[in-house]
């Protein structure tokens, strides 16, 4: 099995590659760190109710638990709580 030569691969696509280098020349002179994720108020306060929402959806499902639910209920509730977190990862 050959080996490939050179360096692995930073950037999965073009896109990825353009955009980290659009990333580190917007936060030229501002004094904030390179590996920093910048979101405007109003990102973040999404970001925060998508966070809450999922804590509420796991909340669900452990009370669902204690209270004997069934396997049914158990598996809706699971689903939502799954999609909420996918949802919640996004950052933009």
């Amino acid at each position: 099995m050959e080996s490939e030569a050179g360096r692995r691969r930073r950037y999965c696509r073009q896109s990825c590659r353009q955009r980290a280098y659009e990333h580190r020349n917007s936060l030229k002179g501002t004094g904030i760190p390179d590996d920093s994720v910048v979101l405007s108020a109003q990102e973040a306060a999404d970001l925060a109710d998508r966070w809450f929402a999922a804590r509420c959806a796991a909340e669900d499902v452990a009370i669902a638990i204690e209270e004997g639910a069934g396997a049914d209920e158990l598996a809706v509730l699971g689903k939502t709580l799954v999609e909420l977190t996918r949802d919640a990862e996004r950052l933009r």
